[in-house]
């Protein structure tokens, strides 16, 4: 007898429907799956006629054929589990096929017959929406992820033999519910804030100018400065996630699998930091069927690189493109996929090999050679895309013994929020552009006009501390952050003489 089960299967951050027929007919007992399953795929029929024995079922004595159709794409990972051994029992005739009909099923099975829970329940829910299934049957610990999906019903399962009893009609569960708005709302604190951070106001300031015009941005400082506290307190200005951002954040990590057992939903900003020793494929994405990296993990939030000069040079190289395009490619025999990874980055670094050579506290042993060198491990073309990059001193005592509490991240965010929404209505007309980070040559013709006063002190800059050309449009784009966060229209000399404030390694004084 032949049965028909619907499931689903990732391809990069999205899903594409699968069809699982079972057949049960004469022969050799023994389970064939075709339709290019991996080794994983492959094992699921010991792992299945196993779940079967000891949930109480007959497995099938003769020869058992599955197919996973569409049969030209590779098949992974164990999620395949529960629709086969449901079709199985379809096949034989131990449940009906009524209840198969409409329903997308996945699930992985332990020996036990227990439903584990799997990557990627989120997309495959969508899938199973568009494909115009009316329900969808997944593990307990992913049913309050695949509830954020309105328009189809999830029902949670725990073992294969309830799985079984609820498609037949003998068992009644109730479908799994969510109040998205309430959960967004509950789930978007943050458990940093900039109210804890003592002194650093100058970093605070320009971590504000940053995040209000979408700037990548490099802390300098010796250790101990609290660059990486900083770091850490970012997304915590930044504006509240919206829906379709939070489900964007939510399928990458369910693919990756880093989503946790019983989360609905990512609502705060991501905060991504790899250790230096990272490689390429780590950061972009890869493998033999390619998974997100740590750029898109970072989708919507920040990607923190803590000891930039630390990182392998063709790392730091690889991430030109992602900073640019805002998603990233990864080529494979098998597969070609692209991940999206719009993040703002968040870079430190000391400034010398010792890192104490802007400290007025502790003597730096490090010669200019070195000191460049060091400096040197940074490209152009990557530091062409950092923005601003601020010096982070050493805090003095009484700054750190003070009682009083700093701004809090609320008071911040509500200036960055009022600054984007300016920006929004600047660029509203424009699908490339929106925030200020991306303007190019022709918008900041238009949006970055000077007056005499503000054009002169461009002038000194530039012509007194070398600056290059590249690092002129940076400071226009910085000065039009700033004044947006003064609700000013017209960019003045104050505002140039902030940015030009925030071009440290631009500056020929500094080593």
């Amino acid at each position: 007898m032949l049965a028909q089960v619907y499931s689903g299967a990732v391809f990069g951050v999205d899903a594409y429907p699968l069809e699982i027929e079972v057949n049960a007919g004469r022969g050799e007992p023994k389970v064939a799956i075709v339709g290019l399953p991996d080794a994983a795929v492959k094992e699921s029929a010991d792992r299945v006629w196993t779940a079967l024995v000891n949930s109480g079922f007959q497995p099938h004595t003769g020869r058992t054929t599955i197919n996973l159709a569409p049969a030209d794409i590779k098949k992974e990972g164990p999620s395949f589990d529960l629709p086969i051994a449901l079709g199985m029992l379809a096949a034989t005739s131990q449940i009906g096929e009524e209840g198969l009909r409409d329903t997308c099923i996945l699930g992985e099975l332990a020996l036990s017959g227990e439903v584990r829970r799997v990557r990627g329940v989120l997309p495959v829910t969508l899938s199973a929406r568009k494909q115009g299934l009316r329900r969808i049957v997944v593990p307990a610990g992913n049913a309050e992820e695949a509830a954020v999906v309105e328009g189809i019903e999830v029902y949670a399962v725990t073992t294969l033999r309830e799985a079984a009893e609820f498609l037949e009609g003998t068992l009644r569960l109730e479908p799994m519910r969510l109040d998205l708005a309430q959960l967004i709302e509950d789930f978007s604190e943050y458990g940093e804030d900039f109210r804890d951070v003592k002194g650093q106001e100058s970093a605070k300031r320009a971590l504000e100018v940053a995040v209000a015009g979408g700037h990548n941005i490099l802390l300098i400082g010796p250790p101990g400065t609290g660059k990486t506290m900083l770091a850490k307190r970012v997304p915590s200005i930044l504006p509240q996630m919206s829906m379709e951002e939070a489900l964007e954040t939510t399928k990458i990590h369910s693919i990756a699998g880093t989503l946790a057992s019983h989360q609905a939903l990512i609502a705060t900003r991501p905060y991504r930091s790899p250790h230096h020793t990272v490689s390429d494929a780590g950061l972009l994405g890869g493998g033999t069927h390619p998974v997100p990296g740590e750029v898109s993990l970072a989708h919507h939030g920040i990607l923190f690189l803590d000891e930039l000069p630390e990182f392998r040079r063709n790392v730091l190289e690889v991430l030109r493109q992602p900073l640019e395009d805002g998603d990233v490619t990864v080529a494979r025999a098998a597969a070609t996929v692209t991940f999206p990874c719009r993040f703002m980055l968040v870079a430190a670094m000391n400034p010398c090999p010792c890192g104490y050579f802007t400290d007025t506290q502790r003597e730096c042993r490090c010669s200019h050679v070195q000191i460049q060198r060091y400096r040197s491990k940074i490209s152009g073309p990557l530091l062409d895309r950092i923005d601003i990059h601020i010096e982070v001193p050493s805090v003095r005592y009484h700054e750190l013994t003070s009682l009083q509490s700093g701004e809090p991240s609320a008071s911040i965010r509500a200036r960055v929020m009022q600054a984007r929404r300016l920006q929004q209505e600047r660029f509203k007309s424009s699908r490339k552009v929106h925030c200020n980070a991306g303007m190019g040559s022709r918008d900041l013709q238009k949006h970055c006009a000077l007056d005499e006063e503000a054009q002169n002190m461009l002038k000194m800059a530039i012509t007194e501390l070398n600056f290059s050309a590249r690092a002129y449009d940076r400071i226009l784009k910085v000065a039009r952050t700033i004044a947006d966060l003064a609700g000013s229209d017209r960019i003045v000399s104050d505002h140039i003489a902030e940015a030009v404030q925030y071009r440290t390694l631009d500056r020929h004084l500094w080593v």
